[in-house]
C-alpha cells in the first residue's frame, strides 16, 4: 500500500493492515474467475448467428472442466440485467469490463467468428481486469462439424497454467447443442420450448437443456412442468445438485414444503450452500417448524455462516426472530444487514419497528424515516401501528448471487472505528479524483462498514455510480447521504441524477433545495436555468 508524503498511518490503522496481510498470507488465493462474452459474428452470417452465444457457453464449460473459474451464462446474465445492458448488444471494452467487476472476474474474454471456406474461424483475446491491458490474440480453425474439438483446443491456451483436464460425459450431437442455444436466444417462450424439445429428443441425457426448460416454465409461472422437466436428471449427471436446487425452488412455489425441505436439506447436507440453508428457513417460515425440524433462525444463521458478504441471510435472520417477537436479536441482526447494504428499505423499516418495539423511540423513527426515502410503499409508514410489518418478506435465494455490493473484511474490525472509517473515506477520496472508481468503491465500502451512515461516503459512492450510469445505485446513495446529512451538495448530486432518469419535476425539487440550504451555489442555481425549458 503507499501513502502519499510522510505522513504517519497511525497505530489503529497499522494494526488492521498487519491484520489483513497476516489473513493474506494464511489463506491461499482463491483461484481467478473469468468472464467468457458472447462472440461477435463478424461476418453476420445468419447460419452461425447462434454460435455467438454457443461460444461463450462452450469456451467456459471447456475452462471449467479443465480446472479453471470460468463464470456461469447465469450469473453473465443476471450482471446484464443489473447494468440494465440489452443480451444482444455490441459492448464496449469499458461496458465488459464492468460487467466483469460486478460478477467479480479478474479477466474477459472476447471474441470473433466467421466462416472461411465452410472453415471456422475462430479468434480470441483477453482483457486482465486490474490494468485493463489485452492479453494474447489467439485463432483456431476447424470444420463446424468438429466445435467441440475447436473450442477444446482454444480453451486449452486460454486456461491459466496448473490447470489440467478432467473427466467430462462426450459433448451432445451438434444438433441438440444448436437448438439448445438459439432457446436461450428467444424471447419467446413457446419457441424456446419446442427447440428444447427438440434438444432433448435429439439427445435424452443432454440435461443442460432440461435446465433450460425448468427456466422457460418457471417464467411461465407453470411450476409443475418446471419440476418434471428437471427430475429426470440423475445422480450421476454434473448437472445433478443444479436440477435438484431447481426443483426444490419449484416445491417451494407450490406450497409442496416436504419435497422442497427434502431438496434443500439434501445439498446444505452435502455442501453447506448459504442459499440452501436459507431456503430451508424460508420454508420454516412459512409452514413452521415440525417435530423433525428446527426454526427457521437455525436455517438463516448458517446461512449466514456460509455467506458472511450477503445482507439478505441477515435480514432473513433479524425478520424471523422478529416473527417470535424477540425484538432484540432481530435488532442485532438487521443492523448487519443495514451495515451491508444500506440501500435496503425493509430492513431499515423493520429495524426501525425492532427499535420502537426495544424502546429506541428516537433511533427508530430515524430508521423509519430513510426507510420512506428509500421506498414508496413506506410514505404512509407513519399512519401504520407501530408493529406493522408487511408479510411476506422473507428473501428466497435462486442460486445465482453475484457478489454483493459492499463486502467488508473482519480484520477491519477495529475499536477506534472513526478514526478508521475516516482514513478510508480520504483514500477513497483520493481514488475517486484519480478516476480509479473500482478501488476508490473498495475503500468506501471500508468506511461504510465501520460507519454506516457517514454522509460524505455515501455522497462519493453515489457520485461514482453516477459517472458510471449506475443511475438507480446513484439515487439511493444520494438520499441515503440526505438522511444521514441534508447538504446542497447531495440535493444537486440527486438532482442531477433524477435529470437523467428523465423526472425533470423531482430534479427541479432538489435543486430548489439545493439554493435554499445554499443560496450562494451558483452551481444550483446554473442547474434550474438549464432545465427550466425542459
Amino acid at each position: 500500500m503507499v501513502f502519499e508524503g510522510r505522513r504517519s498511518v497511525g497505530p489503529v490503522v497499522a494494526a488492521v493492515l498487519a491484520a489483513c496481510a497476516a489473513g493474506v498470507l494464511a489463506q491461499a488465493p482463491p483461484p481467478p474467475r473469468i468472464l467468457v462474452m458472447p462472440f461477435d459474428n463478424a461476418s453476420r452470417d445468419a447460419s452461425i448467428a447462434w454460435l455467438g452465444e454457443g461460444a461463450a457457453v462452450l469456451l467456459a464449460d471447456d475452462l471449467n472442466a479443465l480446472g479453471a473459474a470460468a463464470i456461469t451464462r447465469e450469473e453473465r446474465r443476471e450482471a446484464f440485467e443489473r447494468l440494465q445492458v440489452p443480451g444482444t448488444a455490441i459492448l464496449s471494452d469499458a461496458t465488459v469490463i464492468r460487467i466483469a467487476q460486478i460478477v467479480g472476474a479478474s479477466e474477459v474474454v472476447t471474441g470473433a467468428l466467421h466462416l472461411e471456406a465452410g472453415t471456422l474461424v475462430v479468434r480470441a483475446r483477453s482483457i486482465a481486469i486490474e490494468t485493463g491491458r489485452s492479453g494474447r490474440d489467439l485463432t483456431e480453425r476447424g470444420p463446424v462439424p468438429e466445435l467441440f474439438a475447436t473450442f477444446e483446443r482454444l480453451s486449452r491456451q486460454i486456461a491459466p497454467s496448473g490447470t489440467s483436464a478432467q473427466s467430462e460425459r462426450p459433448p451432445p450431437p451438434l444438433a441438440a447443442f444448436e437448438s439448445y442455444v438459439k432457446a436461450l436466444l428467444t424471447d419467446e417462450a413457446a419457441t424456446a420450448i419446442r427447440y428444447l424439445e427438440a434438444a432433448l429428443a435429439a439427445a435424452p441425457a443432454f440435461d443442460r437443456a432440461r435446465l433450460a426448460l425448468w427456466d422457460v416454465y418457471t417464467k411461465r409461472g407453470d411450476q409443475a412442468k418446471a419440476v418434471a422437466a428437471v427430475l429426470p436428471v440423475n445422480t450421476g449427471s454434473p448437472w445433478f445438485n443444479r436440477a435438484r436446487f431447481l426443483a426444490a425452488l419449484s416445491y417451494l412455489a407450490l406450497g409442496q414444503y416436504d419435497e422442497a425441505f427434502a431438496g434443500f436439506k439434501g445439498i446444505a447436507d452435502a455442501q453447506s450452500i448459504a442459499a440452501a440453508w436459507n431456503n430451508l428457513g424460508v420454508i420454516q417460515v412459512r409452514r413452521g417448524t415440525t417435530p423433525q425440524t428446527a426454526l427457521a433462525s437455525v436455517y438463516f444463521r448458517k446461512a449466514a455462516e456460509a455467506d458472511s458478504s450477503d445482507a439478505d441471510y441477515f435480514f432473513n435472520l433479524g425478520y424471523a426472530y422478529w416473527l417470535t417477537r424477540d425484538p432484540q436479536e432481530a435488532i442485532r441482526w438487521l443492523r448487519e444487514a443495514v451495515r451491508r447494504n444500506p440501500a435496503d428499505g425493509d430492513a431499515h423499516y423493520l429495524l426501525g419497528v425492532s427499535l420502537a418495539a426495544g424502546g429506541s423511540a428516537t433511533e427508530a423513527g430515524r430508521e423509519r424515516e430513510l426507510a420512506r426515502r428509500l421506498s414508496s410503499k413506506y410514505e404512509q409508514s407513519e399512519k401504520r401501528p407501530t408493529d406493522a410489518v408487511p408479510k411476506g418478506l422473507e428473501r428466497v435465494k435462486h442460486g445465482v448471487e453475484l457478489p454483493p455490493a459492499r463486502q467488508a473484511e473482519a480484520a477491519l474490525a477495529s475499536s477506534d472505528q472513526r478514526d478508521l472509517a475516516r482514513f478510508h473515506l480520504e483514500r477513497g477520496q483520493r481514488l475517486y479524483q484519480q478516476e480509479d472508481d473500482r478501488q476508490a468503491i473498495i475503500e468506501l465500502n471500508r468506511a461504510l462498514f465501520l460507519s454506516p451512515y457517514a454522509a460524505d461516503a455515501h455522497l462519493l459512492v453515489g457520485r461514482i455510480h453516477l459517472r458510471n450510469n449506475r443511475l438507480r445505485a446513484a439515487i439511493d446513495a444520494f438520499k441515503i447521504s440526505l438522511w444521514s446529512s441534508e447538504t446542497a451538495p447531495a440535493h444537486l448530486a440527486l438532482a442531477e441524477a433524477y435529470q437523467r432518469t428523465k423526472d425533470i419535476a423531482a430534479a427541479r425539487a432538489e435543486a430548489e433545495r439545493a439554493v435554499v440550504l445554499d443560496p450562494s451555489s451558483t452551481e444550483a442555481k446554473q442547474f434550474l436555468l438549464r432545465i427550466s425549458g425542459l
